[in-house]
């Protein structure tokens, strides 16, 4: 164990990259290790990019990274990327996109696939990045395709998530319902020259104007050209300016307490669910069910029954 640590605090890529493959491989090894680590989390700055594929989000992180490492900082990228249903890998190649990178000691990239499983995915994708943080990196990048609901938990766990459209696309209207304009705490219009970007402009702004906003910021909106190298120096004086927001007013550390929290209550549903499971493969619960069938029980009474036995508790109003 004192190894792992070490080797990790280290930023020996092996051994994060078999870390977090454990963590996608659900090895209940990995446990003990997170739990080793997290006294030194919560020193990376954690940022979400998000938006829909296709708008360039993977050239965006290369441009980003760039200027990132000519600061002196060290990243650590996570890409979570849809599964290929051939293989179980992740399709979209996040790191050849990013190969100029690769043999920095400074960067680490991984990209992690769905294997079907969105829920868990998200739930993996938080730990991994934990893993960077404690690594030491300075600045956790975390991509993920689309704008579904498991895009926006795992956005969870960011200090910044930024969003990121490209002109021509008519994909901002889904966003919008997609609720992903609320967790937006920034607007990236990439490939900003092609036709349409002011338009997309203008439609944004509108949009910001219908959303209630719970506090004073409005999110700025970038226009990037990444294959170009055009705006990341600005994408990333905004970013900056988001940070110092978020700590003038008291939350920066507000924000993260929120996500623990809906960690710590998402670990106690998986644990209960996981708990549930094996009590109703019980062949008694077969029978009750048949007893509901019969009309001899009510469904009420028989999941009240088999909650308590998973939680304990006999009595009162569950």
């Amino acid at each position: 164990m004192d190894d792992w640590l070490r080797l990790i605090r280290n930023k020996e890529k092996r051994h994060i990259a078999r870390l977090i493959s454990r963590i996608e491989n659900g090895d209940p090894q990995k446990t003990k290790i997170l739990e080793q680590l997290y006294p030194f989390t919560g020193n990376a700055w954690l940022i979400g990019i998000t938006g829909p594929p296709g708008a360039g989000k993977s050239s965006l992180l290369d441009g980003l990274i760039h200027h990132l490492r000519g600061q002196k900082k060290t990243v650590g990228v996570i890409a979570v990327d849809p599964t290929s249903p051939f293989t179980g890998g992740a399709i979209l190649g996040d790191r050849v996109r990013m190969t100029r990178h690769a043999l920095d000691k400074d960067v680490f990239i991984r990209s992690m696939g769905s294997r079907g499983s969105l829920g868990g995915l998200s739930r993996a994708a938080k730990e991994a990045a934990r893993v960077l943080d404690a690594a030491g990196y300075d600045v956790v990048l975390i991509e993920t395709v689309g704008v579904g609901q498991a895009e926006l938990d795992i956005m969870n766990i960011a200090d910044t998530v930024a969003l990121v459209l490209n002109p021509g696309a008519g994909d901002v209207v889904q966003v919008f319902k997609a609720g992903i304009m609320e967790a937006a705490d920034l607007f990236i219009i990439n490939k900003a020259d092609l036709p349409g970007a002011a338009r997309l402009q203008a439609e944004i702004e509108e949009l910001l104007d219908l959303v209630k906003q719970s506090h004073s910021w409005r999110p700025p909106i970038v226009q990037t050209v990444s294959t170009k190298n055009e705006g990341i120096e600005n994408l990333w004086a905004q970013m900056n300016k988001h940070r110092r927001y978020l700590e003038e007013r008291g939350e920066w550390s507000g924000r993260r307490k929120r996500h623990l929290k809906e960690e710590v209550q998402e670990v106690i549903e998986d644990m209960l669910r996981r708990r549930l499971e094996l009590e109703l493969s019980k062949p008694e619960f077969q029978m009750e069910l048949q007893q509901v069938a019969e009309r001899k029980k009510v469904p009420q009474q028989v999941a009240r029954e088999w909650l308590e036995r998973v939680l304990g508790k006999t009595g009162g109003e569950i």
